[in-house]
């Protein structure tokens, strides 16, 4: 299968790395979907790309059918989704952003595998999250100092949980052996906003507290490593299933 043919749908895609991870897709001549509340908020170059298709819609809106049609004939799905910096964002609705928005993608490119004749193809989910989410698969140890505080996090700061949340239900509920859907989710640690691509590290788990002694991530490294979980076949079957955690390599 050539790179034109295959299709990735991105969701997130006009905040800081989803921008970045659409970009890049474009420019490996990929035909990308996202799903966005305002078309405006994209770069101009990339909504005048002749390989994208923007579809204007709150995503968490569009009917079950709806989702259907979006993830229908997608290789891959990409979220970048996140709350944004404000009361509003926090703490208002809904909550469970990132969480409902995997339940439901997934729940829908299931239901196309069983409407379609393409019953069988695996899609590969890629969920953007944080280096602060413990991998429970990798029995990943913090100090008691840390959970205490991620404990407070939790209760205090409600996107948090609902990474926490999103990944679980990719770890837990679609798991290792789902014959529809593989996944891999990537965890950058502090995030910084540079416009170019810089070298970076990747982890099977993190190699510093993300509390007490944070590393640092570009927005851009993180969606270069998506886009290329994407376009390379033998890097996405050495995450397969996992949780990277990425780091700029000067953090590391």
């Amino acid at each position: 299968m050539t790179k034109s043919t295959q299709t990735i749908l991105v969701v997130g895609a006009t905040g800081a790395t989803g921008k970045h991870l659409v970009t890049h897709l474009l420019e490996c001549d990929y035909q990308v979907r996202v799903i966005v509340r305002s078309a405006s908020k994209l770069p101009e170059a990339v909504r005048e790309h002749a390989n994208l298709r923007v579809t204007e819609a709150s995503l968490l809106d569009l009917s079950d059918a709806e989702l259907m049609e979006h993830v229908k004939g997608c290789d891959a799905v990409a979220s970048c989704l996140g709350h944004s910096l404000n009361f509003k964002g926090m703490y208002g609705h809904p909550r469970k952003l990132v969480t409902d928005a995997v339940r439901r993608l997934c729940t829908a490119i299931k239901q196309q595998e069983k409407s379609e004749s393409e019953h069988g193809k695996n899609v590969k989910f890629l969920l953007m999250n944080t280096a602060g989410n413990r991998n429970a698969d990798m029995h990943e140890t913090v100090s008691l100092a840390e959970r205490m505080v991620v404990g407070l996090i939790r209760v205090m700061v409600p996107p948090h949980a609902d990474n926490e949340q999103a990944a679980d239900y990719l770890r837990t509920t679609i798991g290792q052996s789902d014959t529809d859907i593989s996944w891999v989710v990537v965890r950058p640690d502090t995030l910084l906003n540079d416009d170019t691509v810089t070298p970076y590290t990747l982890h099977a788990s993190p190699t510093r507290s993300a509390i007490f002694n944070a590393g640092q991530t570009n927005r851009i490294n993180v969606a270069h490593f998506m886009a290329s979980l994407v376009t390379d076949d033998s890097l996405w079957q050495t995450w397969q299933g996992r949780m990277p955690v990425i780091y700029n390599t000067s953090t590391t």
